[in-house]
């Protein structure tokens, strides 16, 4: 999906004011309406302190982002958040940070629970073995890989890949040092994954973090 133009952030207190019912959402900076499982809410601390929900469970009126790091800074720095209150806030200098590792995070707990259920496995042999019966949806490569070992892997096959975390990271989830290729299965799982990699990858895209996906504004394609 293009990326969509930075308008000023007049209509902050529209987006905020919509209720929080169906299946899209409004950014507050660009007034695009997108899916809500691709963007970012935001809520109020007591404090008045803008805190992001990344599971958009968090009780409050819901402030609604495109999942992009312009997107973010022009909120954090033009006044957005506030705007949409209606009041001062406090917006923390290390929002994206926070973002980032709580996307991380999720991205972990997925793959991990896709492990546990027998819908992911690591290894290239393992891996290649999947591919080579069509039982995979996604792969999770490690973002610190070898370029060119992942890309000789998917070959010509049609499956998306994502690159959320290091190869540390990834191994840890099945008790190894490292694992630079996770086979994720059809289904919920992989779907969910694919989400939160995108997210991900939208919000670290202006940071240069080494090997992360091009961000996209919507999850891979999966079969």
């Amino acid at each position: 999906m293009p990326a969509a133009p930075l308008d000023e952030a007049d209509g902050a207190e529209d987006a905020v004011e919509e209720p929080e019912t169906g299946p899209l959402r409004r950014c507050m900076v660009t007034r695009e309406r997108l899916p809500k499982e691709v963007m970012l809410r935001f809520v109020l601390s007591p404090a008045r302190e803008v805190v992001p929900d990344l599971s958009a469970r968090l009780p409050g009126r819901g402030m609604w982002l495109s999942a992009r790091a312009d997107v973010l800074e022009r909120a954090a720095t033009r006044g957005a958040f506030a705007k949409a209150a209606r009041g001062a806030v406090h917006v923390p200098p290390d929002l994206r940070a926070r973002i980032e590792t709580g996307l991380q995070g999720r991205v972990r707990d997925l793959v991990g629970l896709a492990r546990r259920a027998g819908q992911a496995v690591s290894g290239w042999q393992a891996a290649l073995e999947w591919l080579q019966k069509g039982r995979v949806a996604l792969l999770v490569q490690a973002s610190d890989g070898s370029a060119a070992e992942r890309a000789r892997l998917v070959g010509l096959r049609q499956v998306p890949a994502v690159t959320p975390l290091t190869g540390a990271e990834l191994g840890a989830l099945f008790g190894r040092d490292q694992a630079v290729h996770v086979a994720v299965a059809p289904g919920k799982l992989a779907l969910a994954i694919a989400a939160e990699a995108a997210r991900l990858a939208g919000v670290a895209a202006a940071a240069g973090s080494k090997g992360r996906a091009p961000a996209g504004g919507v999850p891979p394609a999966l079969p």
